[in-house]
């Protein structure tokens, strides 16, 4: 560690000794044609040496623009781009540190006009597209899509790899506007590489169907869209990868592309037994399974990666293939299609000790479990998108699951009192086998009418499910208490006990359909619309458990009626609405009003009394307004509120026996929810100054919230059933303000700060006691990233939460918890062709109780070498590299306190090499690299 923090402070004090000239360029630019000034136009300065971006920025509403930097150049290039007008080009001289270029008047571009100047702006701003051209930002050689787009200003990429773009999720990414490998971005931006990429654009993410019409959406999720040169759009490329470490690890994957213009052909394979659940192709930044995802509960406890201080429960050996397919069948028809198939393994032992916290009293349960579980699930997806003519779209998107588990499942159990005396105690023994097809489909027709922006849709979704399952189950509950023939007894004696061996053969089904009619009228061409729509959804389902007891032959013939259940559930709901959305080109604002006529029913074939029918009927709203300021800020709000029905299972008054130690009973009188929330979110991004701003704060009041309510006897035996509360919400928000600092053209700092904030009150039941509990926490944060090109990345992190748990009854002792979480990620890149990388997590929590570990360090390193002319990679690994995973956890609750341990997965050492290879070339012509090739 000290040398870590030696280097880093060494590389930083060369910063004194940088020798770049500051210059400050500015100017206006208005058009020739209207003699107006020009919104979002980009202008940006290029060394004359070899045409990389130097600085970059955007005008503003009055044409103006200033671009700030440091240079050891004595002239740049400088363009100024704007759709539909000539790029203009001027060279500069540097002689002095500030230039003021005037008022600069842009030419209307004619078609037909020979391009003499190809300089593309690094970024365009085409009303809702956001356009960045990838040649302008620098990266690693081979460097992967998401390498790339943590070089974008405004973007941001976690290690888990997901993106943000000006604080907006992206949930979508698309390859020359198709999807890549279903649903998972991670595929595509840590597979595909930023050589192929000529262009990558942002925009909010809407169905086909709403891009189709023009809809405007509220803009939380963003859509990143990839356009791969045209010379890269014919040919092969891919990587293989495999490795093998101590104490029997491996991990091995692979991946094929086949790109032929409109046809895309990718497979993709790998495994392992690093608790890895996706694609790792010996990637040095993946570190085999990361150790980078940290979460913490108000409760105290803390995860890393699904382990707590350095480890996830259990060891998981998985596998996987799949393939995907993409092509243009016509002019008008577009086809897409994936196969994914997925296997794993596992196995987990776990033991616990809990105090329970009752109003009056304590008592006290351990446990013992383990569990071995193997799944293997197949997905299939198809779409087809059939564009008739320019207003008429049709979709059809079909989908296949199949899924089959097996699973092995001992447990021991045991409850004290608060003396310590054995009140209750069982053994369980299970094997499960299930297996599930489900089949769905998803229709959509948009019709367009004139260009006013009519147009009707009609969407149709049906789905079947079948599922079965076989249920080996053995177990022994006792129940002591008191010696009533001997009072003077201290001890308990046995007062009831349950022996149960059976068999359980399970089968169920879900039919569902849906459907929802929407028509589009214009009142004022393209700008204002007044939508009304029609959902019909009727979910019926039927869940069959049939319970055999072992008879004196050893034959599974015995029906028991109180185990056995046999339910036909109905979910049907009507729903006519009316909305109203407005749009002008800096703001939208959309307002509806839906009313749902809702019908609930269950019937009990076994026990016809106890079948319920319920009918409901609620008022949904919602609105949201979107501004935007400039290019670089916008603000957003909105308002919804939403009736939720209670689930069948909490409604039934069936009483399910399943467990002896706690009997769970539906509540028929339970009344919907409703839930009311408003969020507000602001985001600026400054392009000139590299400054970035993100802030977002929710509410949401709950009214009739549904919540369980336990009761518990003497002999701490417990029947759950539900309950209706009133006065629960949660209010949570976030503050995050960014900076990018270059040096000089080798050194750039990028600082951030922020805190996270949350203030949740739940109203609960202990022991048929209400009761409620507030929780405050606070969570600020600071992070470095300074990055010397080609040299060293230092990438530190770090945060502190403070939580806060207040109860409204004497009986809850009032908490307080403060959790501390450092990261540390380094790269070193010398000698050529070395990559050294470090992940150094440090946790501390303070609040561990005696005999838990109340620090822990998790450290994995990376070193690799590239060799075959930087096509092959040998990478040598050290997972836990402090043997400090050792999953002891301590968890604290209003209602317990809890210590666990659990599987986890030790520390090992591995050995991998990785081979890429390329042929993607003009017009089918191969570059270099050449291994395969198509005609």
């Amino acid at each position: 560690m000290k040398s870590l923090f030696l280097i880093a402070t060494c590389f930083c004090l060369t910063f004194t000794f940088a020798q770049s000239n500051n210059f400050k360029i500015f100017g206006s630019i208005k058009s020739v044609d209207e003699n107006l000034p020009l919104e979002s136009a980009t202008v940006h300065v290029e060394r004359v040496q070899d045409s990389s971006v130097i600085s970059y920025t955007i005008t503003n509403k009055e044409g103006e623009f200033q671009l700030e930097d440091k240079t050891n150049d004595k002239s740049v290039n400088l363009y100024i781009s704007y759709v539909g007008y000539k790029t203009y080009y001027k060279k500069v001289e540097l002689n002095k540190e500030t230039i003021d270029l005037g008022v600069i008047e842009m030419e209307v571009s004619n078609a037909l006009d020979e391009v003499v100047i190809k300089s593309a702006a690094p970024i365009t701003i085409k009303k809702d597209t956001l356009e960045f051209n990838v040649k302008s930002f620098k990266t690693k050689k081979d460097a992967t899509v998401e390498d790339l787009l943590k070089q974008l200003p405004g973007v941001e990429v976690d290690d888990e790899g997901k993106i943000k773009v000006n604080g907006k999720e992206v949930n979508k990414i698309l390859v020359n506007g198709k999807p890549f490998f279903g649903d998972d971005p991670t595929i595509t931006t840590k597979n595909l590489t930023k050589d192929i990429i000529e262009k990558i654009q942002v925009v909010d993410t809407k169905t086909k169907s709403e891009a189709f019409t023009g809809e405007t959406v509220d803009g939380e999720n963003k859509t990143i869209n990839l356009t791969i040169k045209e010379e890269n759009n014919k040919g092969v490329f891919g990587r293989v990868a495999a490795g093998g470490g101590t104490d029997e690890r491996y991990e091995m994957a692979g991946m094929l592309n086949y790109f032929d213009n409109d046809q895309r052909i990718s497979v993709l394979a790998g495994g392992n037994n690093i608790n890895s659940p996706g694609f790792s192709f010996g990637e040095i930044r993946k570190m085999f399974g990361g150790g980078s995802s940290m979460s913490m509960s108000s409760n105290g406890s803390f995860t890393i990666d699904g382990r707590s201080f350095g480890g996830g429960e259990g060891i998981v050996k998985s596998q996987n293939i799949g393939a995907n397919y993409a092509d243009e069948l016509s002019e008008t028809t577009d086809i897409s299609a994936d196969y994914f198939y997925s296997g794993s393994s596992s196995e987990n032992k776990r033991a616990t000790q809990r105090e329970n916290i009752l109003p009056d009293s304590r008592y006290f349960t351990n446990s013992l479990s383990s569990t071995y579980n193997d799944n293997d699930n197949h997905s299939a997806n198809m779409g087809f998108d059939i564009e008739v003519d320019s207003t008429f779209l049709i979709n059809i998107d079909p989908s296949f699951r199949y899924s089959k588990s097996k699973t092995t499942f001992d447990n021991f159990e045991e409850s004290l009192n608060d003396e310590r005396i054995l009140t209750n105690e069982s053994n369980t023994n299970s094997l499960v086998e299930n297996d599930a097809k489900n089949f769905r489909n998803n229709l959509n027709v948009t019709k367009r009418f004139g260009d006013k922006g009519a147009f009707v849709r009609v969407s149709l979704t049906n789905e079947i499910n079948a599922r079965n399952s076989d249920d080996f189950l053995t177990s022994q509950t006792n129940v002591y208490g008191e010696d009533v023939n001997n009072p003077n007894n201290p001890d308990y004696v046995l007062i009831d006990q349950v022996i149960r061996d059976q068999y359980t053969d399970g089968e169920g089904g879900v039919s569902n359909f849906r459907s929802d009619i929407r028509y589009r009228l214009p009142i004022i061409k393209k700008e204002f619309f007044i939508n009304f729509d029609y959902d019909y959804s009727r979910d019926k389902s039927t869940d069959r458990k049939s319970t055999f007891d072992k008879d004196a032959n050893g034959e599974y013939s015995i029906f028991n009626n109180d185990l056995s259940t046999d339910f036909e559930y109905l979910n049907e709901s009507m729903t006519p609405g009316v909305s109203l959305s407005y749009r002008k080109e800096k703001w939208s604002a959309r307002a509806g009003f839906d009313y749902i006529f809702r019908t609930l029913e269950n019937v009990d074939l076994l026990r016809p009394q106890l079948s319920i029918k319920r009918r409901f009927e609620a008022t949904e709203l919602w609105s949201s307004f979107n501004y935007r300021f400039n290019p670089k800020a916008s603000l957003w709000t909105g308002y919804r509120l939403n009736n939720t029905p209670p689930q069948l299972e909490q409604l039934q008054p069936f009483a399910n026996v399943s467990d002896p130690l706690n009997t769970v009973v539906g509540n028929p009188n339970l009344e919907p929810s409703n839930n009311h929330r408003i969020s507000m979110g602001f985001n600026a991004f400054d392009w000139q100054k590299r400054t970035g701003f993100y802030s977002y704060v929710s509410a949401t009041f709950i009214e009739n919230q549904v919540v369980s309510k336990t009761t518990i006897d003497e002999n701490f035996v417990r029947e759950t059933t539900y309950a209706n509360v009133d006065g629960n919400y949660r209010v949570n928000g976030n503050l995050d303000y960014s900076k990018d600092v270059k040096v000089d053209s080798l050194r750039t700092i990028k600082f951030g700060v922020g805190a996270f904030a949350n203030l949740n009150k739940s109203i609960n039941f202990n022991n048929d006691v209400m009761y409620a509990s507030k929780v405050r926490s606070i969570s600020p944060s600071a992070s470095l990233t300074f990055t010397w090109k080609d040299i060293l990345e230092i990438r530190p992190r770090y945060r502190i939460t403070f939580t806060t748990n207040k109860y409204d009854i004497d009986d809850f002792e009032d908490r307080k918890f403060s959790y501390h979480d450092l990261n540390i990620k380094t790269a070193l890149f010398l000698p050529k062709n070395f990559e050294w990388r470090n992940d150094i997590q440090y946790n501390y929590n303070p609040n561990i109780g005696p005999g838990f570990q109340s620090s822990a360090w998790f450290w994995n390193s990376t070193l690799a070498y590239s060799v075959l002319k930087n096509n092959g990679t040998v990478t040598l690994k050290v997972y836990d590299l402090l043997n400090q995973n050792t999953n002891a956890r301590r968890t604290a609750t209003q209602n317990y306190i809890q210590d666990s341990q659990s599987t986890v997965l030790e520390q090992y050492f591995m050995l991998s090499f990785s081979w890429k290879f390329n042929s993607l070339g003009k017009k089918g012509e191969t570059g270099g690299n050449d291994v395969f090739f198509f005609d």
